[in-house]
């Protein structure tokens, strides 16, 4: 029974904390995108001094503050939750996780603050340049911003630059430039930031479609869906690019989770790249069921993305779970071994330091420090715990793949049409310039959740897992709070929707 209680709880907590982080995530890579958008439009203003682009400016600029500021209130509540729902966590991670956060917090943050109030009311009491420049910042701002927050979120899928203090049973920075420079964080910095720019472009194509197609600010459209489009297209290649970059990373640092986002369960030489698939649904780990019910795969691209290597092996699933002596691959099941070991000798050895047995003390640290790079596995149960959720991993991230295709097309096909002034008579086009911006949120939140949740049982890859990070708190009050946030979130969102319509109604200034 306190074990169902103890699973319920990090179940909710897992749910509120991913409510919390989904809804934030709707504002961030708008914030991202429209930010240089913004800076984008007010060059050319400052460039042209038609007033026409200052007229286009100060519009985009009003639909980036109302975005902006509901991105800040839903980030704070997500800073929050660390605390109240996962405070073992917090303790055992603080001295690095912390770290970049602060910094996020007294650079980025305050240069964002610093030159948002300029940007919004400086128009006509500071100089052309200087209100350029502030404008820049706050761009720049909110990109460094996400910087740190993903170095912190890149340190939790590969731990790096740290040391564990078997004394306060925590873990702390020994390298600040190893956790800044981590390859996963490198990889999710540019793949989440340019995701952001795309999104922020699709924001400016699907209002401007809807001008046209109304009939409305049509030249005010046009001029936003050329600069827009192009941004888009080179932000969309660029996500391919960072996403091969970010995929190759996950086959090197977490290959669970390439396997499960690839529904590659047998290990394989020269293994296929699947195009479309449909997920067999009673698959396991372990039995000899085909995975699929229908797959469409490209021979051999998996082994080169993954490895950069044609023909390499690419271990699958069941590799991972029960290991492969043959491929030199540890299983899950070796290592909950080597992981209890660790768990056990660290109790040793506090019980040694108690009462003053250092003999024996120093015999259970050496012994834990064999152990302690699987210290995570010593707290599941069995091998199998050590698999995400396949099917919601593989399907959001073929989602997303396929989406960020259309989204190249997209973009240069709008590009084309408009720079040949030919844009206006191509109803089912805007029609979809309208609707891409909801496909572009989808992208966006399917992406975060191959992050996530492909990573799981973890909170900190291979060494915390989310059942031991959570806070020991009443099951009730966070079924409770997660009700209120729902609340508080579809309020915040209606409220957020209905200003920015009502905003898109009125058009730019002066028309």
């Amino acid at each position: 029974m306190l074990e169902q209680t103890g699973l319920e709880l990090v179940n909710w907590a897992r749910a509120q904390f991913a409510l919390t982080a989904m809804f934030h995530w709707i504002f961030v890579p708008l914030t991202l995108g429209l930010s240089f958008l913004c800076a984008f439009f007010e060059s050319i203003y400052v460039k042209t001094g038609k007033e026409e682009w200052r007229r286009l400016t100060r519009f985009w600029m009003r639909l980036f503050g109302i975005n902006f500021a509901i991105g800040v209130a839903t980030g704070i509540i997500l800073e929050f939750e660390f605390g109240t729902n996962w405070s073992n966590y917090s303790w055992m991670v603080g001295d690095i996780f912390g770290a970049p956060l602060a910094i996020e917090g007294l650079v980025a943050f305050f240069l964002e603050a610093t030159f948002f109030a300029v940007m919004f009311f400086g128009w006509d009491r500071v100089s052309k340049g200087f209100h350029l420049f502030s404008t820049w910042m706050v761009a720049i701002g909110s990109n460094l911003s996400a910087l740190w927050i993903l170095v912190a979120n890149g340190w939790m899928q590969f731990p790096t630059g740290m040391a564990f203090n078997p004394d306060k049973a925590r873990f702390e920075m020994q390298n600040f430039w190893d956790v800044l420079f981590s390859p996963v964080a490198i990889s999710k910095f540019t793949h989440t930031t340019s995701s952001g720019f795309l999104l922020g472009s699709l924001f400016v194509i699907s209002v401007s479609s809807w001008y046209l197609l109304k009939g409305r600010h049509r030249d005010m459209a046009k001029k936003s869906i050329v600069v827009a489009s192009m941004f888009g297209l080179l932000s969309a290649l660029f996500v391919g690019f960072t996403g091969d970059e970010a995929a190759y990373t996950d086959a090197q640092k977490q290959p669970m989770k390439l396997a499960a986002f690839e529904g590659l369960w047998k290990g394989q030489e020269n293994a296929g790249l699947v195009a479309v698939g449909v997920l067999a649904p009673d698959k396991r780990p372990g039995d000899d069921k085909d995975p699929f019910v229908f797959e469409i795969r490209i021979p051999g691209l998996l082994s080169l993305l993954a490895n950069r290597s044609p023909g390499s092996f690419v271990p699958g699933i069941d590799d991972l779970v029960y290991g492969n002596k043959d491929r030199g691959i540890m299983g899950a099941n070796e290592k909950i071994t080597r992981g209890k070991i660790a768990i056990e000798q660290l109790a040793a050895y506090k019980k040694a330091r108690e009462i003053g047995d250092q003999a024996a003390a120093e015999g259970a640290l050496q012994e834990f420090d064999a152990h302690k790079a699987y210290l995570g596995f010593g707290y599941l149960d069995s091998p199998e715990q050590a698999v995400p959720p396949v099917a919601v991993t593989f399907y959001s991230f073929h989602a997303m793949v396929a989406l960020g295709t259309l989204f190249i097309l997209i973009f240069f096909i709008f590009l084309v049409l408009t720079m040949k002034d030919k844009i206006e008579g191509q109803r089912a086009l805007l029609l979809l310039g309208v609707l891409s911006l909801f496909l572009g949120f989808i992208a966006s939140e399917a992406g975060w959740v191959v992050a996530e949740v492909g990573r799981q049982p973890w909170a900190i890859q291979d060494l915390l897992p989310v059942t031991v990070a959570r806070t020991d708190i009443n099951v009730g009050s966070v079924k409770t709070t997660f009700f209120m946030f729902l609340v508080t979130f579809t309020v915040l969102f209606i409220a957020e929707v209905g200003i920015m319509l009502k905003q898109i109604q009125i058009g730019p200034e002066g028309k």
